[in-house]
């Protein structure tokens, strides 16, 4: 069974949470040639602190305090040293430690987790501690047996792969019971000594997704974390297990995609790494603000991370940052999240399992049943204290010391059923009584219907056809008065029949449909609504207005014979208008034809430059949604507007 045991009550002293370390490591200065030296934005002040410059008044700085400052001449050894060798023992002591690298993309985050053959980063020199570690526990001596493993995975585009078995699909993440982060289906491969685990290392980092941006030739696309898991099994009893985890995580690197240059699938792969990126950022915030709900769901790394940031791990963050004006903002920023991090406070505790004997099972066993028999014998003394005190002396029920299990386990089933059975004759006590009650409001019942059918002086049959019941006789009402029912001096009252008649309802009359003859457009005379201004009417020239109702008065006719009414030097004017309109107009002046709007203007504009100028008006036609139709009615609008103009 695991058990939670606090750092302090496992090592004998007061329980101290552990607070998340942070470092800060500069790279150096890599401006490329032909650009203009700038000058660093950042600079240490000394061995735990540094400043910036302030964007708002270059004139100030910023400073800024943490566990560690490295500067651009620190070593791999000197950071692994002084910041990831302290946590490392806790492992071996069932506890769980966490070193993850965080800053902009081209950082030298992979430097310094990875490093190169000639100088080994930080996965590489821990894991080959932890080895160290477990040989130097195993020579000391002891019943303490240890097996180390790994595995190994990535979160590309919040997909979780892993890299030391690159075929499988998206992995799912789980919680047991403990509350432990679990991923089914992951690989977990045994490891014997440091080369075994360069073995499987090395090839599994090929797999890990990597591009090449403007800022970086070789940018990691993905979040990567290696598990290193040592398990240590005592052989004698009580066969203890501690169980230890190392984290060891490579974070991908924030991006502005106006200076990567990112398009297409970069452009997404930078949009999942900033999104991550900004939810470890409100969960560090939620963190030190005491929020209840942290939002660790929200995204797969910071689900993954949950035991490192607010959780039971000893915690190292490392912060790259670089020294260029170009990263000013992003240094800035990695700043502000380093300086909020180390508020962080996590809770570190033991896993330790432990395998039960028989009798430590059996011992609990036996308190589980007392433990379920206490509230049951809270009841039974309120209500029999009689039985109460027979029902003690089965409860604990004193064995020889040579009894068997078996009588044991019989003692206990008596003791189990004894209460079931008095509570259920309780219970049928209580149902008999609540019968009798029953029966007696029964009783009660008939006999006041009785009385009720005793005093009513009218038949039954009365009442079943629904008649109105008016009292008028003085012995009916004498009848009433011996009863008791009414005791009051007042006449009884009742309603007199109406006999007013009832004003009927006036219906609607709805009138027959008239059908009117529709007479022909020919036949139809032309009305002119009056001008709201009579004073702009009378400016207007007369011959004119005359003109304009004697047009419209001729075209008055069917829509086939519209142009048979029009002088045919007239329709070919117009028509040569609308032409040049659509061969040299622009689109302001195709817009001012009528029926047409912006997107057929656009379609003229568009076929125009595919096929020509307009040989003649009906060409019109051959544009996508001008049918037959359209095209005549555009014809007749344009040319009566020219004319009336």
């Amino acid at each position: 069974m695991a058990q939670r045991v606090a750092v302090g009550d496992a090592a004998g002293g007061s329980k101290r949470p552990s607070r998340v370390r942070v470092a800060v490591r500069l790279r150096p200065c890599m401006e490329k040639q032909g650009e203009k030296a700038e000058g660093a934005c950042v600079r240490g002040l000394g061995p735990q602190s540094l400043e910036i410059i302030n964007w708002r008044n270059s004139t100030e700085t910023l400073q800024y305090q943490f566990d560690v400052f490295y500067g651009e001449q620190t070593t791999q050894p000197e950071v692994f040293m002084t910041s990831v060798k302290p946590i490392l023992p806790h492992l071996l002591n069932g506890q769980n430690a966490s070193v993850f690298a965080y800053g902009p993309t081209g950082a030298g985050k992979t430097h310094t987790m990875l490093g190169t053959q000639k100088q080994p980063g930080v996965i590489p020199r821990a894991v080959r501690e932890v080895f160290n570690l477990v040989r130097a526990q195993e020579k000391e001596g002891g019943d303490w047996d240890h097996t180390i493993g790994m595995s190994y995975l990535e979160i590309y585009n919040e997909k979780v792969l892993d890299l030391l078995s690159p075929n499988t699909q998206d992995l799912p993440i789980r919680e047991d019971k403990d509350r432990n982060i679990l991923i089914p289906g992951l690989t977990h491969t045994s490891l014997s000594s440091f080369s075994d685990f360069h073995t499987h290392f090395i090839p599994a980092s090929l797999n890990r997704t990597t591009a090449s941006t403007k800022l970086n030739h070789r940018s990691s696309r993905s979040h990567a974390i290696l598990l290193i898991k040592v398990e240590k099994s005592q052989r004698a009893p009580p066969h203890r297990q501690l169980t230890g985890k190392l984290y060891l995580v490579d974070l991908a690197g924030s991006e502005d995609n106006r200076r990567t240059g990112n398009q297409g699938l970069r452009l997404k792969e930078s949009g999942a790494i900033n999104l991550s990126l900004f939810t470890l950022s409100k969960v560090v915030d939620s963190l030190n603000s005491g929020v209840g709900r942290v939002p660790y769901r929200d995204s797969k790394l910071t689900r993954l991370l949950q035991d490192s940031l607010g959780g039971s791990a000893h915690s190292v963050m490392i912060a790259n940052i670089a020294p260029e004006q170009a990263y000013y903002f992003d240094t800035f920023n990695a700043l502000n999240f380093a300086a909020k991090s180390k508020l962080i406070v996590n809770k570190p505790f033991v896993r330790e399992t432990v395998s039960s004997t028989v009798s430590g099972k059996r011992g609990r066993q036996e308190q589980g049943h007392e433990a379920a028999t206490q509230p049951q014998k809270k009841r039974f003394k309120e209500k029999q204290p009689e039985e109460q005190e027979e029902s003690s002396e089965p409860a604990q029920p004193h064995s020889p010391a040579g009894s068997s299990v078996l009588s044991r386990l019989l003692a206990l089933e008596k003791m189990m059923m004894g209460s079931p059975e008095r509570e259920r004759l309780n219970l049928l006590k209580t149902v008999a009584q609540s019968r009798k009650e029953i029966q007696k409001l029964k009783e009660k019942q008939k006999e006041l219907e009785k009385k009720a059918q005793a005093c009513n002086p009218f038949p039954a049959d009365q009442k079943e056809q629904g008649q109105d019941v008016v009292i008028h006789s003085k012995k009916g009402v004498e009848a009433l008065k011996d009863t008791g029912m009414f005791r009051t001096n007042l006449p009884p009252l009742y309603r007199k029949p109406s006999t007013a008649a009832k004003p009927k309802r006036q219906q609607a009359v709805v009138s027959p449909l008239q059908v009117s003859v529709v007479q022909p457009i020919q036949q139809c005379a032309v009305v002119f609504k009056p001008s709201l201004c009579p004073s702009m009417k009378q400016k207007q020239n007369p011959q004119v207005v005359e003109g304009k109702e004697n047009l419209v008065k001729e075209l008055s006719v069917p829509e086939s014979d519209w142009e048979s009414h029009l002088d045919t030097s007239v329709l070919v004017k117009s028509k040569e208008k609308i032409l040049q309109i659509l061969n040299s107009g622009t689109l302001k002046d195709l817009k001012t034809l009528q029926l047409i709007g912006d997107k057929k203007a656009k379609l003229i504009m568009g076929w125009r430059e595919v096929h020509g100028q307009f040989s003649q008006v009906e060409d019109l036609q051959k544009i996508e949604g001008i049918t037959v139709k359209r095209f005549s009615s555009f014809i007749k609008a344009n040319i009566l507007s020219t004319i009336v103009k």
